[in-house]
């Protein structure tokens, strides 16, 4: 069993920047691939950043250029630096964790609000 915590969000004006982290702690051996999703109210949730083991990472188009997702793989941790952030980048922001492949483990989310 895998838990994600996540930390970070928050209230921020527009162009302002936040920093989400997501450590992941409990069984945890071969966790291939860790990222970031959000949902905005009455929206599904979205992928925003995905990054593998390896490093090779993948952004939603809308936030490329403005967001930056980082691995820690020796202290299990996925950053997201949120840069130029926007009003419609109001959402609860999801850690997401798959491992082995085959298990997908999701944190409790963090509240980012974009707001004058």
């Amino acid at each position: 069993q895998v838990q994600l915590v996540e930390s970070g969000g928050g209230l921020v004006q527009p162009g302002g920047s936040l920093r989400l982290s997501c450590a992941a702690s409990g069984t945890i051996y071969g966790i291939n691939i860790m990222g970031w999703y959000r949902q905005a109210p009455g929206k599904q949730r979205e992928l925003v950043a995905t990054c593998t083991d390896g490093g090779r990472s993948v952004y939603a188009d809308s936030v490329k250029g403005r967001f930056t997702i980082s691995r820690d793989n020796a202290r299990n941790t996925v950053y997201l630096q949120m840069n130029s952030l926007k009003p419609e980048d109001t959402a609860v922001y999801y850690c997401n964790a798959i491992v082995r492949w085959t298990n997908s483990y999701w944190g409790q989310g963090a509240q980012v609000t974009v707001s004058s």
